[in-house]
């Protein structure tokens, strides 16, 4: 290790000054791009998932916004490539247009010992991409899980807040539990009713005065518990002057959603070795992609270089638009491929790599193109 890190050393400074050239102006673009497509993420995905969990559950903002801040290497790993593609499209096609490539290549210097800066990048930062999702994603997710599991389960209701209805739902969309809250004043709920339908052939009317969340479930105060068949008739009736009951909201949709996310590649090998899940087949899918999705970042560069190198007859910059149409097609190509794996129709290992296959054979027939004839 030590002997690997002198040698990078030593390479860095004996660096030549055309690599030093490229390199800080792909450096300088890739920093930028990650930043607008991490922005662009958060304020569209990101920001309307925040505002779901306010509004939906009763998550208190900070707890909320916490949790969206705990996700943000899992959005720098989606978008370190888009990133780097906009560098090497946008560096090239400026080069281009000042006719810089025009001289490099007069003098001698070929499109590969142009673009050899630009892919020892993007090798570099598809490592890591890779340990960033090894190491920190892991570890962020399940503290976000966690955070949000509390939440949930302590069910809070938004400060000042009137007339706060939410439910729980069975599989198939049907209804499990019901909540109806009059108004919250300094966290003391008022006016409470709860109608529970998680047991078949009953439903439970639990109506209170006044409540309040805790870590051990909900505390009502004066209030009653009517059980119910389905036919209307009524079966018991409990008053109550204090009561504690937990209520704990179905959170394994969310759990499974996260699950890959919260180990590393070896972490999830094991957990599939032992596992008889239903969804056994999409989290094999997700495993390969931790593999597949670094390596986007190679890809997406044997594809930008060539359509970076502008025709004579073009005077003007077109790398970004070419940056937005090529992540385009990767991620209608990867949500397909997904799809058809999530499905059955193709294996796991396939429907990871299949956007980076068809992107690699496309990109080596233009680089070998752009290579072997004249701009």
């Amino acid at each position: 290790m030590k002997n690997w890190i002198k040698n990078l050393i030593y390479q860095l400074r004996n660096m030549k000054l055309l690599d030093k050239y490229i390199l800080k102006q792909v450096i300088e673009m890739f920093i930028m791009g990650v930043l607008v497509f991490t922005s662009i993420i958060f304020a569209s995905d990101t920001f309307i998932t925040l505002i779901k969990q306010i509004s939906m559950y009763g998550i208190p903002f900070k707890i909320a916004f916490l949790i969206i801040i705990l996700h943000l290497p899992a959005v720098f790993v989606m978008t370190i490539p888009m990133g780097v593609l906009l560098a090497t499209v946008m560096t090239l096609n400026g080069l281009s247009l000042s006719s810089e490539i025009t001289v490099m290549r007069a003098c001698g210097i070929g499109l590969n010992r142009i673009a050899k800066p630009i892919f020892i990048f993007a090798i570099v930062m598809s490592c890591v991409s890779f340990v960033l999702n090894e190491t920190v994603v892991p570890v962020m997710t399940k503290q976000s899980t966690d955070l949000a599991l509390y939440a949930f389960s302590k069910k809070n209701i938004p400060e000042g807040k009137h007339n706060f209805t939410f439910k729980e739902t069975k599989e198939a969309g049907l209804l499990k539990r019901l909540f109806y809250v009059g108004d919250c004043t300094d966290k003391q709920l008022h006016n409470i009713t709860v109608l529970d339908a998680s047991k078949d052939g009953t439903i439970q009317i639990l109506q209170a005065r006044e409540g309040a969340t805790t870590p051990e479930g909900w505390k009502f105060q004066k209030g009653a518990i009517y059980t119910v068949t389905d036919s209307g008739k009524t079966l018991d009736t409990t008053l109550f002057d204090d009561s504690t009951i937990k209520f704990g909201m179905d959170l394994s949709k969310e759990m499974n959603r996260n699950l890959a996310n919260e180990h590393n590649f070896m972490q999830l090998c094991k957990f599939l070795a032992k596992s008889d899940r239903e969804d056994k087949h999409e989290l094999k899918i997700s495993l390969y992609d931790k593999i597949a999705l670094p390596l986007t970042t190679i890809v997406l560069v044997l594809i930008g270089v060539p359509l970076a190198i502008t025709p004579p007859r073009v005077r003007y910059n077109r790398g970004f638009l070419f940056s937005i149409l090529i992540i385009f097609a990767y991620y209608l190509i990867r949500a397909l491929s997904i799809s058809f794996g999530e499905a059955g129709s193709l294996a796991p290992v396939l429907a990871a790599f299949m956007p980076n296959i068809i992107l690699s054979i496309i990109g080596v027939g233009l680089y070998y193109r752009k290579v072997y004839t004249i701009c």
